[in-house]
């Protein structure tokens, strides 16, 4: 093992010891540099392109993407994490991150701007629970599946699991169009 190697999220290449540093030692970008980077980044993809999704022509087939996902998992577990998955559009939607991933990485529009994922974001990965002070926070309570990422694709799930969660609910039928339009 190369001891010059630091542990890094998966990808091409590994951050070296000496990348690393570099990073700590370099003066950040002023707030100026920052907002002036982050219009380039926007000028490149508008707000209004993040809306659209066009299905990629070859498009990865949802079930073969969750039977290859199940190889992962106890095989014993499988059968019931399915019949949970099969109870609502949420059920489902909870059940497969992984085919909404490889959907926005195939036809989804991004700023470039990478941010460490929730990886499944939902509504029901919210929650309250307390703080070393002792105090209630309300944040997300589920990092199973974090990972590095554009920070549109927890946007976009998010926004998935609000309009899937109003239109399984009876009373919030009219929020429905202005869950993915805000």
């Amino acid at each position: 093992m190369n001891d010059n190697l630091v542990m890094s999220p998966p990808g091409p290449d590994p951050v070296t010891s000496q990348q690393m540093q570099s990073h700590f030692l370099t003066k950040n970008q002023s707030v100026k540099e920052r907002r002036a980077a982050g219009k380039e980044l926007r000028s490149k993809t508008p707000l209004s392109n993040l809306g659209q999704y066009e299905d990629a022509a070859d498009r990865a087939d949802p079930v073969s993407i969750l039977e290859k996902q199940a190889e992962t998992r106890l095989a014993e577990l499988v059968p019931l994490r399915y019949a949970r998955m099969l109870a609502s559009p949420f059920a489902f939607l909870r059940g497969s991150a992984a085919v909404m991933a490889a959907d926005l990485a195939a036809g989804s529009h991004c700023s470039g701007i990478t941010t460490q994922l929730c990886g499944d974001m939902h509504v029901a990965n919210f929650g309250v629970f307390a703080s070393a002070e002792r105090n209630l926070v309300f944040g997300i309570n589920d990092f199973d599946e974090t990972l590095p990422g554009p920070f549109e694709y927890d946007v976009k799930r998010m926004a998935a699991s609000f309009t899937i969660a109003a239109r399984n609910n009876a009373g919030v039928r009219k929020v429905t169009p202005f869950c993915c339009s805000a």
